[in-house]
């Protein structure tokens, strides 16, 4: 099943909220029996956290957010949080007055510049009034992943760039580059490279005349070549031939006609005009970048319908 960014990030969330919650709960509960006696509840927080997978920290604040405990660590306590006023941080912001228990929002960690999560569980007294909080923390580095890894959707999106650019946008002109009088022999060699090579991504930079590339059998590293690379067929030399990838949304045959379209937006106006323009043949997107900066994303069949009256009435 396919996973939005937003939708994985929710998965991972619901699954830690909920073993968390239980557990803090239950702590916050004996807390409640021992509070403000400093020594009790760091003995207590001491012999819990063993209990408690993957938490950095947990630590006893008093009604008003005040910490009044050190900050218990596996490797031991850290008193130099004691006394530490905590109400003003986003995670306790997020619980005054709307629940007894919530896992934060991620921020970046005060002391170590991690993205982190705070668990805040409100502790209760015996006729139900607020008389603390139990804090625990975690480092996301350290957390298990249990959501499918998100997929791009895949629709086109459209993004502003530099308004410096765009507003001095007719103030330029496209300069010929050495990419724009070879035009014909590079989208041959690019077309060659991806339908017979192994490349599944392209992204050809038409202002500076180079290409960078990322092959299904080293798909980690890039390759960059230059515009005397890209007129020369012996490069295809050095790519080992490949049969064309099973995880290829787009057909062999719609690759010259995304490349023909990139000319056409390269050419169409002196003023708007296509500086960079890739695309990638396994999630058959396109992306392009104009000379206003803006940038737009879409899948390869609604980019072959759109003519290019399309794009100068949209930019």
């Amino acid at each position: 099943m396919n996973t939005t960014l937003q939708e994985a990030v929710q998965q991972q969330r619901e699954h830690f909220t909920a073993i968390l919650g239980r557990k803090l709960l239950k702590l916050a509960k004996t807390c409640a029996l021992v509070l403000p006696e400093r020594t009790q509840l760091e003995a207590l927080l001491t012999q819990e956290l063993s209990h408690i997978d993957y938490c950095k920290h947990l630590y006893v604040l008093d009604a008003d957010g005040l910490q009044i405990t050190a900050n218990i660590t596996r490797e031991g306590a850290d008193h130099s949080h004691f006394g530490r006023n905590r109400m003003e941080r986003p995670y306790m912001q997020e619980i005054v007055g709307h629940t007894d228990f919530k896992l934060s929002q991620a921020y970046i960690s005060r002391n170590k510049k991690r993205p982190s999560l705070t668990g805040i569980q409100v502790i209760r007294g015996l006729t139900g009034e607020r008389i603390g909080f139990l804090g625990a923390d975690y480092d996301l580095r350290e957390l298990p992943g249990t959501a499918d890894i998100y997929q791009e959707p895949q629709n086109w999106r459209q993004i502003k760039g530099d308004p410096a650019i765009r507003g001095g946008l007719f103030l330029q002109s496209r300069a010929e580059s050495v990419m724009d009088t070879q035009m014909d022999d590079v989208l041959s060699l690019m077309c060659e490279l991806m339908i017979e090579h192994g490349v599944f991504h392209g992204k050809l930079h038409f202002s500076s005349s180079r290409a960078t590339l990322w092959l299904m059998d080293d798909p980690y590293s890039y390759r960059i070549l230059s515009i005397d690379d890209l007129i020369d067929p012996d490069i295809c030399l050095a790519y080992p031939h490949r049969p064309y990838t099973e995880r290829a949304q787009v057909p062999p045959t719609k690759i010259r006609a995304v490349f023909d379209l990139f000319r056409e937006l390269r050419f169409a106006d002196e003023n708007v005009y296509l500086r960079a323009g890739s695309l990638n043949i396994c999630n058959g997107m396109v992306a392009l970048n104009f000379s206003c900066d803006g940038s737009h994303y879409l899948p390869y069949d609604d980019f072959l319908h759109k003519n290019v009256e399309f794009w100068f009435g949209t930019l």
